[in-house]
């Protein structure tokens, strides 16, 4: 069977190509996602069984500058390609990936920014509402609404994952993991990070990566419009994340918080559970959060030669 990855030099791709290459003949979309024609062109002349796309920007905070950018690559270049899916004959599963930050602002995330301890909180699945809160957010969300579309109207079969914070990156300290981390290796006195006090989960790269091979392997146990959130139910407050790394590291230093531009709207609760996509396929994360930190320390402990 033929598939068509994009998005495989991103974090999750490069690293999906090689498991999905054991049973599929992997193609890589070289267009522009962004023009219509060239992509229309290039997929139609794959005619994949199989489309994975990742291809898109996730620097959330970094959408709130670069509105239209994010906008066009994550919407419009989805848009694009499903538009050209609808147009294969036998097209098995168009697999997107979506984001937790759908659900956005929730009445708990005023709960929380209030210090209101939230034992008593239900984690995010498929059922709901989301209220996505950032240019990212909205455009994945966008995107959904844009499959529901094509499914009922164009019988475009798809499988969205609405996955959470993934971390374990070797070559990219942007996101929160590991810039905690890198800054923590790098600066034994001080670092500068945003928010404390909200409130996420995070899933390891290696768990991502086999939700991802079990999704594609069993297209015809979901590609009827399924949608799935992929997080370990166990939310962690920023601040207590940061401590817990700076444990693993013997870090001493001090922590400057509040020194970045606030988001606009800030969320301060986001957690998910992995219940529906269990049930329906077997799957659950098996890396633990300790565990995963450690690796990933580990890693950026070689990379930075300490």
């Amino acid at each position: 069977m033929k598939l068509l990855l994009t998005g495989s030099t991103g974090f999750i791709g490069q690293h999906l190509e090689p498991l999905l290459a054991k049973n599929f003949d992997v193609y890589h979309l070289k267009s522009d996602i962004t023009q219509h024609k060239m992509v229309h062109d290039e997929v139609l002349s794959i005619q994949p069984d199989i489309i994975v796309h990742l291809a898109a920007r996730t620097e959330v905070e970094q959408s709130f500058y670069e509105q239209i950018a994010f906008s066009e690559i994550n919407y419009v270049g989805t848009v694009n390609l499903i538009e050209t899916a609808s147009k294969i004959k036998n097209l098995k599963n168009f697999v997107f990936a979506s984001t937790m930050e759908v659900y956005g602002w929730q009445p708990i995330s005023d709960e929380v920014q209030k210090n209101i301890v939230p034992t008593f909180f239900e984690a995010f699945d498929e059922n709901t509402a989301p209220n996505p809160n950032a240019p990212y957010a909205i455009a994945k969300y966008a995107c959904e609404k844009y499959l529901h579309y094509a499914n009922r109207c164009l019988g475009l079969p798809f499988t969205a994952l609405r996955q959470t914070n993934c971390y374990g990156r070797k070559d990219n300290d942007f996101f929160v993991t590991e810039q905690i981390i890198t800054q923590m290796i790098k600066n034994p006195n001080e670092i500068n990070l945003g928010y404390a006090e909200p409130y996420r989960n995070f899933i390891y790269i290696d768990d991502v990566l086999d939700g991802w091979n079990t999704v594609v392997l069993n297209y015809d146990k979901c590609n009827d419009g399924k949608i799935f959130t992929i997080g370990p139910d166990d939310p962690i407050k920023i601040r207590d994340y940061a401590n817990l790394i700076a444990s693993k590291l013997d870090w001493k230093g001090k922590i400057n918080w509040n020194t970045k531009p606030k988001r606009p709207g800030e969320i301060f609760w986001l957690n998910s559970n992995y219940n529906l996509i269990q049930k329906t396929l077997g799957w659950s994360p098996k890396v633990s959060l300790s565990d995963g930190l450690d690796r990933t320390i580990a890693s950026w402990k070689k990379i930075l030669n300490t």
